[in-house]
């Protein structure tokens, strides 16, 4: 390295709605002693999970980086906690999508001249807003360019409309704070918001993805990048660039009433029915009161391709359980494939069936009709013998499912329940009654999952793609 080499900030991000989804990531390379921004890039992705978005937009950076100097020292800035201990070194790398990236991130400068660090996302805005761009440019079916960015848009917007005799350069930064308060315009939005435009629904991304049918574009399909040297673009026909300290004011205005507030990455629970055990195919009462059965074999298969699924998306940060034999073995067999540990978690557990575990619905009414007619006529009714009644399950969900969203808040949970549980967490989710939970079905081994949002809003995607395992 020479005496000369400079330093720069690497900002990078990714996103993917519906993750496994359509997908982009947006990158940024600044001069570390002015702040000025050298290098934009973005890219379209095509349908990837978060991760993988998030490690292209690293390369991309660092790509970059590299072009401007490849002597240069660099201080990598990410928001996603898993790049940036798994690049430093932290954290192992065990998913087969993210080793390749990695692997091809730490080659582009030599060891010890990278270093990386965690920032929030409300300070990642500049690379946010390139990933959305490059995510709206994409539903477009066009590729990112400097003419498809909003920063570009807007500020040949500001020059059309400065007055007389003022120059692109003279502008005051608050004429360009034409975006929302963290850089995006309303039409944009970050990886965690909920997506509404999206060309495909969640069901058919999980599908692509688990098909392999998403591979991201390689060789050479390469990042569109717009390279800044000193007030200009040296993109032609592009606008002239405001120079670094406008660029920094105008990122610093955030008048009210812009666009949407960044709510930031949900809490994201992938809801997984245990397996089999030898009462499911019987349809009998299995509760928390009962012999507490453990998978059968089929089970412990359907449990094994789950975990296969799972593992292709990549997406999976955490595992809890309900305390039950049947879900320990199912997460059990999940971890072991994802390289994760196992949490068990005592208000996710079955509602207790009283007298009725271990029978069908058709002895339950043969042996106590009154008492199942009740059951079925209120929420507040209890199985024969002391069982758990459905509104004391809601009210013990609630609380799960508060505790649980205040643990994992922006991460991505897969939780090992049962029918009950996983039912009462979709109800409460989608604001149905009570008497929903008998107009839904829930095969064994069967996914959903819940997006739980800082405003209190919740959306809801429903796989249930096991059930071909019977």
């Amino acid at each position: 390295m020479t005496g000369s080499a400079r330093e720069f900030v690497v900002e990078a991000d990714g996103g993917s709605r519906g993750n496994p989804g359509p997908a982009g990531y947006g990158a940024v390379v600044l001069d570390a002693a002015t702040g000025e921004t050298l290098v934009e890039a973005a890219e379209y992705l095509g349908v990837v999970t978060n991760n993988v978005a998030e490690y292209r937009g690293l390369l991309a950076g660092l790509r970059a980086a590299a072009e401007l100097d490849p002597d240069a020292t660099v201080h990598v800035r990410m928001d996603s906690k898993l790049a940036v201990e798994q690049m430093s070194g932290r954290w192992k790398i065990k998913h087969p999508d993210m080793k390749p990236l990695a692997a091809e991130a730490a080659r582009v400068f030599p060891p010890g001249r990278v270093t990386y660090e965690w920032i929030p996302r409300a300070d990642n805005k500049h690379a946010d807003r390139l990933a959305n761009e490059a995510m709206d440019a994409g539903a477009r079916g066009e590729q990112w360019s400097p003419s498809t960015s909003t920063a570009e848009l807007d500020a040949r917007a500001a020059d059309r409309a400065a007055p007389a005799g003022r120059t692109a350069g003279s502008r005051r930064s608050e004429d360009r704070a034409t975006a929302a308060p963290d850089g995006r315009t309303a039409g944009s939005r970050r990886s965690g918001d909920r997506a509404t435009a999206s060309p495909a629904s969640a069901g058919e991304a999980a599908d692509v993805a688990a098909a392999g049918g998403h591979a991201p574009p390689t060789g050479d399909h390469l990042p569109r990048t717009t390279t800044r040297t000193g007030a200009g673009s040296a993109v032609s026909g592009a606008a002239e660039a405001p120079a670094a300290a406008d660029v920094r004011a105008a990122k610093a205005v955030a008048s009210p009433g812009w666009g949407p507030p960044d709510m930031g990455a949900p809490a994201t629970f992938v809801l997984l029915r245990h397996g089999e055990t030898p009462l499911t195919p019987q349809k009998r009462f299995s509760g928390s009161g009962g012999s507490d059965p453990s998978l059968s074999p089929v089970g412990r298969e359907q449990a094994e391709r789950v975990a296969e699924s799972l593992a292709r998306r990549g997406t999976i940060e955490a595992i809890v359980a309900s305390p039950l034999a049947r879900t320990r073995e199912t997460a059990g067999i999940v971890a072991a494939r994802l390289g994760l540990a196992v949490t068990v978690e005592e208000g996710l557990r079955e509602t207790d069936f009283g007298a009725w575990e271990g029978l069908t619905f058709g002895e339950v009414r043969d042996r106590h009709p009154a008492d199942l007619d009740a059951w079925l006529a209120s929420p507040d009714a209890e199985p024969t013998g002391g069982g758990e009644s459905f509104a004391a399950t809601a009210t013990r969900i609630a609380a799960t499912r508060d505790k649980l969203v205040a643990a994992y808040a922006g991460r991505t949970v897969l939780l090992v329940s049962h029918v009950t549980p996983i039912k009462t967490f979709l109800r409460l989710a989608l604001g149905a009654p009570p008497e929903s939970l008998f107009r839904m079905e829930l095969s064994a081994a069967s996914l959903s999952a819940v997006a739980y949002y800082a405003d209190g809003g919740a959306s809801v995607r429903l796989f249930n793609e096991t059930s071909h395992l019977r």
